[in-house]
């Protein structure tokens, strides 16, 4: 249990870096008037990138052996995570009339425990 608890607090860091990553880009592509979906499509490629390299050094200690399966499976699994969020970002904007700066943070509180169960049981098990 101290193990799982140690992972998702090492997750939770990398989330936060990761986090910034996706954000980053997110927001830089808005700002400079590419559409919201677009935006966030191109944040989610990049941040997975960042997200696997980051949890397979850091918090799975993965070996090298795997990678390219485990990288399949990562973006496999934040896909999921990426579409709930991307229809729950257009539900907020469009339906809810909330900012399109603020709806993707309000995403974090589904999407990271989630991705972080998914990663922990599927991707680096």
């Amino acid at each position: 249990m101290k193990k799982l608890f140690v992972q998702f607090v090492k997750f939770g860091i990398v989330g936060v870096s990761n986090t910034a990553v996706n954000l980053a880009v997110y927001y830089l592509l808005v700002a400079i008037g590419v559409h919201y979906v677009i935006a966030s499509v191109c944040a989610f490629v990049v941040s997975v990138l960042n997200a696997f390299f980051w949890s397979r050094k850091f918090v799975f200690k993965e070996s090298e052996s795997s990678a390219r399966v485990q990288l399949a499976k990562s973006y496999a699994a934040y896909g999921f995570t990426f579409l709930l969020s991307l229809g729950t970002l257009v539900l907020m904007v469009e339906v809810l009339g909330i900012s399109e700066f603020l709806a993707p943070l309000l995403n974090l509180f589904i999407t990271v425990p989630l991705n972080f169960l998914i990663n922990k049981f599927w991707t680096f098990k």
